[in-house]
């Protein structure tokens, strides 16, 4: 097998994977970072609630904001949250904060998101993202435990049969420059 063929291969299952799922995402989004790997639900289970990691805010030293979302994940047929039952997904995350309580739909599943974002400040202190919302299918608003920074921007498409997977865009540690862990995140909606 040839050094091209292999990655050709690869590209094309990875393609094939997600081809059959939609995504949804958002437009403001921050510029740095890459990507983390696709993370999904079990089968039979979708997204019925998140939770964000969230450093505090440093003061004088170099804020990051947030640095990870998990999905909280259980079977579409159950009826009650049974922590027994759960499944908690994440894809990529920064190493600074602490993860904030999970924020439940009360009777339905993630359907939409929408991202609270600093955008890029030229040589002051970048954060990235801030915060999320999430809207049910019940019609419930669930709002995240991040920081005020930045804006909201629109809400991202709809998954009318739930989230059932994601991915998100993390920038490393820079060492000695500016840090802003997660820039941006993409879920992909369950295909019934």
């Amino acid at each position: 097998m040839s050094p091209i063929t292999l990655p050709v291969i690869l590209l094309s299952l990875f393609s094939v994977s997600l081809g059959e799922h939609a995504t949804i995402s958002v437009p403001n989004g921050g510029p740095w970072g890459e990507w983390g790997p696709v993370e999904w639900c079990p089968c039979g289970y979708h997204a019925k609630g998140f939770s964000v990691k969230v450093e505090i805010k440093q003061k004088v030293e170099d804020d990051t904001a947030v640095n990870g979302v998990r999905l909280h994940c259980l079977n579409r047929t159950d009826t009650e949250k049974d922590s027994s039952t759960e499944f908690t997904i994440q894809s990529a995350e920064g190493p600074w904060g602490e993860w904030g309580p999970t924020l439940w739909c009360p009777e339905g599943y993630l359907l939409s998101f929408s991202m609270q974002v600093e955008p890029p400040r030229k040589g002051v202190d970048d954060t990235a993202a801030n915060n999320f919302m999430f809207q049910c299918s019940d019609y419930h608003v669930l709002f995240g435990n991040g920081h005020n920074w930045g804006q909201f921007g629109r809400w991202s498409g709809i998954c009318k049969h739930g989230i059932c997977g994601m991915k998100t865009k993390v920038e490393p540690p820079q060492g000695s420059g500016d840090d802003t862990a997660l820039n941006d995140v993409q879920f992909v909606c369950c295909k019934n």
